[in-house]
């Protein structure tokens, strides 16, 4: 099974918004992803580009559980 990593998040965040993606560390681990400048249509964006690329299934109803980096990487 492939890890997603925080390196993995911040490459697909920022070619989503066209940039190298937020800098992620412990410090942000646990910032909302709304502190970060990320709003709902990109966290759909989020969810359908790891959907997509890792071919695993991300059920609608757990974007609300997609609020920080912690909540999203291994």
């Amino acid at each position: 099974m492939t890890l997603f990593t925080l390196e993995d998040l911040r490459k697909i965040l920022g070619s989503a918004d066209g940039t190298d993606g937020p800098e992620l560390d412990e410090n942000s681990l646990d910032v909302a992803f709304a502190e970060l400048g990320y709003d709902s249509l990109a966290m759909l964006e989020l969810a359908a580009s790891v959907a997509r690329q890792y071919e695993v299934p991300i059920p609608d109803d757990s974007l609300e559980h997609m609020t920080t980096p912690r909540t999203n990487a291994a």
